[in-house]
């Protein structure tokens, strides 16, 4: 097969990947017109067309995605080879690329890259930062990060973080007008801050658990948001109760601006995990990142 083939193939898989000539064209270093120029004359020469777009996006069509299931082992395969190389090197490089939601990259990712990017000056590292569960192996990532109880039983899980809590918070203010709730069930009868799902669009249902008993309650209140930091501003200004991540709480309780409720209601449960493909070999800059992450209480 001619040289150029094998590029053009390389440059359809990254379009596939991407949905976007754009973004596509931002990782292979090219401009926007001359890759959907290089992918006409791709689909030309296979007779076949591959990529099917429109205004917003670019999708593959049956065709496009036959061969880009052919195509994806292969390019792993390459990747892999060409990662596994970096051990003659005095020095580990290599890209990785992970997805995870804002709270773990703001709380355990960042923390830890930081130095290890110091370390490691010639591996590259990628932060998608999403709210939304991500398939890993169909848009290419390294690894993610969820939360242990997300994880799909076939992929390898390294639990990087301690135990997690939600709890329920509100400004002392607003309790002393509204009074304090004493089982989840009340927490119907109070303007409640409510979290729009990234994933689904719906609203999240409060969870709680007490003495093996479980409770979801669907609240009501007269703000909907889809992030914590605004949930938190929003229960410090006394619109209502929210419901976080303790460690998004601990200060404004500290200083009083916040209280907790319900807090008997609000067991710990298990936290952050990295994931990846059982059935890929990780390279020597993955594993370094992986023993850089993995958790170990003190």
């Amino acid at each position: 097969m001619p040289r150029q083939n094998l590029a053009d193939l390389e440059a359809f898989a990254v379009v596939a990947q991407e949905g976007s000539f754009t973004r596509a064209a931002a990782r292979l270093r090219v401009s926007p017109s001359a890759l959907s120029h290089r992918m006409r004359k791709l689909e030309a020469r296979l007779g076949l067309r591959l990529l099917a777009r429109t205004t917003r996006r670019v999708a593959t069509t049956e065709a496009g995605e036959r061969l880009l299931d052919a195509l994806r082992p292969a390019i792993e395969t390459i990747d892999r080879q060409l990662a596994e190389l970096s051990e003659l090197r005095e020095r580990p490089s290599g890209n990785i690329r992970i997805t995870a939601s804002d709270h773990a990259t703001r709380t355990l990712l960042w923390p830890a890259i930081d130095g290890f990017l110091r370390r490691y000056p010639d591996i590259k590292v990628e932060i998608n930062a999403e709210s939304g569960l991500t398939d890993i192996v169909a848009e290419r990532y390294d690894a993610g990060v969820r939360l242990g109880e997300q994880v799909a039983k076939d992929m390898i899980a390294v639990r990087i973080g301690p135990p997690l809590r939600m709890v329920a918070v509100a400004a002392p203010t607003y309790l002393e007008v509204h009074g304090i709730p004493q089982t989840p069930h009340d927490l119907t009868q109070h303007k409640c801050i409510n979290l729009r799902m990234w994933s689904s669009g719906g609203l999240y249902a409060w969870e709680f658990e007490k003495d093996g008993q479980a409770v979801n309650v669907r609240v009501e209140g007269q703000v909907i948001l889809n992030s914590g930091h605004l949930i938190l501003e929003a229960a410090l200004a006394g619109h209502g109760i929210g419901f976080l991540m303790d460690d998004y709480v601990v200060q404004g309780v500290e200083t009083g601006q916040l209280l907790y409720i319900l807090e008997d209601w609000c067991p710990p449960f298990d936290g952050y995990h990295l994931y990846y493909p059982s059935r890929r070999q990780p390279t020597p800059a993955f594993s370094l990142l992986v023993e850089a992450l993995r958790y170990r209480p003190t």
